[in-house]
């Protein structure tokens, strides 16, 4: 029988299948063939001797945390404690564009941040809008759970910023730990202890333990680049341009002229080592 993985237990790897859900083992093949199934897996198993048999080719995979055929990413990102970082927002996008997951920027504590500082915030995010994502706030329940529906979403973002309450709210009989936010370090506590995967507003959603790190070194420059999407609009006269140190590069002359968001393209100078 096909099933997914919906969540992984010491050695239990719990597959639903037709609303049920089956405790099972891995062939001990997998070990030897170095198979690792993760949340999100679509598998071949036995019913009678709850045995996962296959894993199925997958869309994507991530390793922190490890889920698999992920189609739409929900980044919760916080205004206030932990305070908003376009650095941290871009390298999500980055690392979704690359895996073909779709993004929903989602911004909480609007109430924390002072007027001034958070119509500079709103500046920066409609231009986020302009390049074609979404973004709205966890105060828009109804639009969140209208995204949700017939994709497989994972909430990720900054730790403490507020994932496992958005999520709540969208579904209040999970009923999932919320962390205290650590004052002297501005991040939130780990309060997700497993990856699950949830059937919530006619979609499926993996609720991850929160990280903040975002490990680069499998990627190369190209893909970096292309994940930037805006660049894509200002063509160079060089095929190859890095958007570094080209003369008469029209991304750089983008920047100068603020059709690009200068702190977009420092990021991404930072993400290829320069």
């Amino acid at each position: 029988m096909k099933g997914q993985i919906v969540k992984i237990v010491s050695d239990l790897h719990y597959v639903n299948c037709d609303n049920e859900t089956f405790p099972c083992k891995c062939r001990g093949i997998f070990r030897n063939k170095n198979i690792t199934p993760v949340v999100g897996d679509f598998c071949e198993f036995s019913k009678e001797k709850l045995v996962i048999e296959k894993i199925l080719p997958r869309l994507n995979i991530f390793n922190r945390p490890k889920v698999a055929n992920i189609t739409q990413a929900i980044i919760v990102t916080s205004l206030k404690n932990p305070d908003f970082s376009i650095n941290l927002l871009d390298r999500f996008l980055t690392i979704l564009h690359i895996n073909n997951v779709k993004p929903v920027i989602c911004i909480t504590k609007e109430d924390l941040v002072e007027k001034t500082k958070l119509e500079k915030i709103r500046n920066i995010l409609s231009y986020y809008e302009q390049l074609g994502y979404t973004v709205t706030s966890n105060t828009n329940i109804d639009k969140i759970k209208e995204l949700l529906k017939n994709e497989t979403t994972v909430f990720t973002g900054q730790t403490g910023a507020g994932k496992s309450t958005l999520i709540n709210k969208i579904d209040e009989n999970l009923s999932l730990e919320v962390g205290e936010i650590s004052l002297s370090l501005g991040r939130g506590k780990h309060t997700t202890r497993t990856v699950s995967l949830y059937e919530i507003a006619s979609g499926k959603v993996l609720d991850t333990p929160g990280f903040s790190l975002i490990d680069f070194n499998n990627l190369d420059k190209e893909q970096i680049k292309n994940s930037f999407i805006e660049f894509k609009k200002f063509p160079c006269i060089y095929k190859d341009c890095s958007h570094t140190n080209e003369i008469e590069c029209r991304v750089k002359k983008a920047v100068k002229d603020n059709e690009i968001l200068k702190e977009r393209y420092e990021d991404y100078l930072k993400f290829i080592g320069r």
